[in-house]
């Protein structure tokens, strides 16, 4: 029976728009071309002004979280899939915890559930940009250019809910949110390496440049490394002259350098061999006992769910932090308040810096170089190392039960296909007790695994965040397979589909 919480949200989950799901199957083709026409829309919005506001004034508030919210400060992708991503949390801290009561078996449940989810990320999309506009985030606004800014934020949400809704529901490939994450990681990452607009502005100590110390090389790894090469064969040296290649390992502050590059491929490895290793069950099928097949449990068997979710606390925390202070601990005199975090602007960039508290060990890292300059930087690296690994393991060991991947779930979903497992009696509760064995630990070991990973990621500073490229990697493998898989099954016909998900 569902939850009074899930009931009392069901009135708003018949009103709210939705995407049918296909009524028929839908090809590999016609697949192609929606996700493709989602991605095209989520890059103009993106890309696309809010009006009524100017970017160079307010206050960035989630400046350290944009590339994996896939936001854009300014633009109608403000809030990203922030909303997306809480009201997703939130449903499963209140699922896992039995503050609601969900039969995940039920199919009625489940879509409540569901349905309740989308409901809060819209509420949530409401909410933040109410508090993006109270917060200042563009500046002072006229009550008309507020309203303005809060129905684009408003429907720039209503929509970005609606195009993940339509790749889930199997008019596209993966999810909307992964989509999405990718999207704007890649480009971040082709950004930082590419970038020749922009210029360092600062050098190695001693180095005379034509702007002094400056050494006028492009911010971009890649572009400067070209730069660097030429100016040392006399090409371009109007700009300056060639730094030692020690400088462009390390460079200044955030500007990405070789060392970047390096962790970025190396975690790029990482992440694929972590994909590639599995558990795999034997089955064969009941009807005809000499075909055979195999279940794979992988080590990441919650993909990078865990990683999305604890950026997403991390996010809100910091974003709420920010505001608490500002309307009410901005003197520092609350030591309450104090412990959630105190906060400074940085008028150049518009960002707000945590000084103290939790919100300044949530912060994540922005590379070992950047660390060095920080008196407590140990704790911040053992704070935020230790908090990362437990939310991946507990959203990891959480997700198994609500997203119908439980022992209970694959065990039904098995015996419903014909399949058994040689040598034991065909029996729902026995398929459950066996795949318990497996599923529960590797889910756990997985969660704890990537939480390592991306906190080492972040502090040692891939380009474009290190949970940004772990994210990145992780879901190009998973369109990887997926294309794979839809060609393969297109191929080879409805015996083949049938087969795919454990082959």
């Amino acid at each position: 029976m569902p939850s009074t919480f899930l009931k009392a949200l069901s009135p708003f989950v018949r009103v709210m728009p939705e995407v049918k799901a296909p009524d028929r199957e839908v090809s590999f083709r016609e697949k192609i071309v929606w996700t493709a026409i989602v991605l095209i829309i989520f890059l103009i919005m993106s890309h696309l002004p809010l009006y009524g506001v100017d970017r160079t004034v307010g206050t960035d508030y989630l400046w350290a979280m944009r590339v994996i919210l896939a936001s854009t400060r300014g633009t109608l992708m403000e809030l990203g899939i922030g909303p997306i991503v809480t009201a997703g949390l939130v449903m499963q801290l209140l699922s896992g915890s039995k503050i609601i009561n969900v039969d995940f078996g039920d199919p009625e449940d489940r879509a409540l559930f569901t349905g309740g989810q989308k409901v809060l990320a819209l509420f949530m999309t409401g909410f933040q940009a109410i508090a993006y506009i109270m917060g200042n985030a563009y500046g002072s606004l006229t009550p008309t250019n507020a309203l303005l800014v809060f129905l684009q934020l408003f429907m720039s949400g209503i929509i970005v809910i609606l195009m993940d809704e339509l790749v889930q529901k199997g008019w596209g490939l993966g999810s909307g949110v992964s989509l999405f994450i990718m999207t704007n990681v890649a480009g971040q990452v082709l950004w930082n390496m590419l970038d020749f607009t922009q210029v360092e502005g600062t050098g190695p100590d001693g180095y005379l440049g034509v702007d002094g110390t400056a050494t006028g090389l492009p911010k971009g790894v890649i572009a400067a490394i070209l730069s660097n090469i030429l100016r040392a064969i006399g090409i371009g040296t109007t700009a300056g002259p060639a730094v030692d290649a020690g400088w462009l390992f390390v460079r200044d502050g955030f500007t990405p350098s070789i060392f970047s590059l390096i962790i970025t491929f190396v975690i790029f490895g990482a992440v694929i061999w972590m994909e590639s290793v599995r558990v795999e069950i034997p089955l064969q099928y009941a009807k005809y006992r000499g075909m055979k097949a195999r279940y794979p449990i992988k080590l990441l068997y919650t993909s990078n769910i865990p990683v999305i979710l604890a950026q997403a606390l991390y996010a809100n925390i910091l974003f709420f932090g920010q505001m608490i202070w500002g309307a009410f601990n901005s003197e520092n005199n609350n030591p309450f308040l104090n412990w959630l975090g105190t906060f400074h602007k940085d008028e150049a960039s518009g960002r707000m810096i945590a000084d103290s508290g939790l919100s300044r060990y949530i912060t994540p890292p922005q590379g070992i170089f950047s660390l060095s300059g920080e008196p407590d930087w140990a704790i911040h690296v053992f704070v935020y190392f230790a908090l990362m690994i437990l939310l991946c393991w507990g959203f990891s060991k959480v997700w198994v039960d609500i997203s119908g991947i439980a022992p209970r779930d694959v065990s039904r979903q098995l015996l419903n296909s014909g399949y058994m497992v040689p040598g034991f009696r065909t029996s729902e509760k026995v398929m459950e007790r066996l795949l318990e064995r497996y599923i529960p630990v590797v889910a756990g070991l997985g969660g704890f695994l990537i939480g390592v990973l991306a906190a080492t990621a972040d502090v040692l500073g891939a380009l474009a965040s290190g949970t940004g490229i772990l994210l990145m990697v992780s879901i190009i493998k998973q369109y990887y397979e997926q294309i794979a898989k839809a060609q393969l099954s297109e191929m080879g016909g409805e015996g083949v589909a049938g087969l795919l998900g454990i082959l």
